[in-house]
């Protein structure tokens, strides 16, 4: 997208650019406590947002939802950047967009861990083309990019009322790349974090694991000191051979599930093996002395069509709880993909929402009063 005059024009207008950049305090004292208790929600992946799907989520009690806008149609190639090859800055017409969303949010009563899936030199494989892109992690210029994208993003947005954090990036994996041990993710995020804070101090910041956010990257993250609203987020998709959906529901849990695709090996996997996939997590928590109310289970789900996913499902809600944790569930009523959408139940055929068995075990849990 070619930045003309005018539309850099409205852009310097809209971030404030040329003014004394200042931290913004928000006298708030809820939204700076608001992860100080168990948080409870659900993640919202979809191409067009609606009032609907807001409201429809408040009424069953989820009043947290991780919102991602990647996948909304913008005024350039990449919605927000413009472009993921040559960020410049936020496009003003996208912007208004996502703070109408957010206002829409507000007045349904729910809040918002606002993220993206990708970055400068990093989009999402699912925006491009099934091709995973490095770059953010191979070239400096654009981790530079990516860290003016959050300064100028958080300016924009700082004290929105329905925005309780932010989450930079989803799901990073320089792990998975060659040519990128020169990139320290832990001192990335300490950029990033410090540009938001530039404009909000008050606002938390929920910051992946590496490896696709797996509990072992989380567990090689470095905190960030003497910050007390950072959250450290990991997903979990485990024992993969399950959640697949490529295993087109092969595997029931609990149960002998393979130890990876390519293993004859199995092994029996249930609410004790799932608790031991999470010993990184707890292990790097008790490391660092972090107290669970900075720890969130950000995503976690599993095909609706799997045998026994009501249980999986149910395990975890369980062990998050136990832990203290933060979680949201994915995904709710997405309307690109209706694997993970459990009011629709457990048959794949079914196309209406309502009770079943799956989506008692999630709407139990964010019922007042609810373990």
């Amino acid at each position: 997208m070619r930045l003309t005059l005018a539309r850099l024009a409205a852009a310097l207008a809209l971030f404030g650019c040329g003014t004394p950049r200042r931290p913004v305090d928000h006298p708030r004292p809820e939204r700076r406590a608001y992860f100080d208790v168990q948080r409870r929600g659900a993640n919202f992946f979809n191409r067009v947002e609606t009032r609907a799907r807001f409201r429809a989520a408040a009424a069953r009690g989820i009043r947290l939802v991780r919102l991602v806008p990647d996948k909304w149609k913008g005024a350039g190639r990449d919605f927000l950047l413009g472009s993921a090859d040559n960020f410049v800055a936020l496009v003003p017409e996208d912007l208004a967009r996502l703070r109408a969303v957010l206002d829409t949010a507000h007045a349904e009563g729910v809040r918002v861990v606002l993220g993206l899936l990708g970055l400068p030199g990093a989009r999402w494989r699912q925006l491009n083309g099934d091709r995973s892109d490095f770059r953010l992690y191979r070239e400096v210029r654009y981790q530079d990019q990516a860290v003016e994208l959050w300064r100028q993003l958080a300016r924009a947005l700082a004290g929105h009322p329905a925005v309780v954090a932010y989450n930079p990036i989803n799901e990073p994996h320089p792990e998975r790349a060659t040519d990128t041990a020169g990139f320290d993710l832990s001192a990335f995020y300490r950029r990033v974090v410090a540009a938001i804070r530039e404009s909000d101090r008050d606002v938390a910041v929920v910051l992946d694991g590496g490896d696709f956010a797996s509990p072992a990257g989380l567990a090689r993250l470095t905190p960030i000191e003497g910050d007390p609203r950072v959250l450290y987020a990991f997903h979990f998709y485990i024992p993969w051979a399950y959640v697949n959906h490529a295993s087109r529901g092969r595997y029931r849990y609990p149960g002998e599930i393979p130890v990876d695709d390519d293993s004859p090996e199995t092994r029996r996997w249930d609410a004790g093996a799932l608790s031991r996939a999470l010993r990184p997590v707890v292990a790097w928590q008790r490391r660092h002395d972090i107290p669970s109310s900075r720890v969130f289970a950000a995503e976690f789900g599993c095909p609706r069509t799997h045998p026994g996913v009501e249980r999986w499902i149910g395990d975890l809600i369980r062990i998050f709880n136990a832990r203290g944790w933060h979680w949201a569930f994915y995904s709710f009523r997405e309307d690109t993909w209706h694997a993970m959408d459990y009011e629709l139940g457990p048959r794949a055929e079914n196309r209406a929402r309502g009770d079943n068995v799956i989506w008692r075990v999630i709407q139990a849990a964010f019922r007042p009063g609810a373990p």
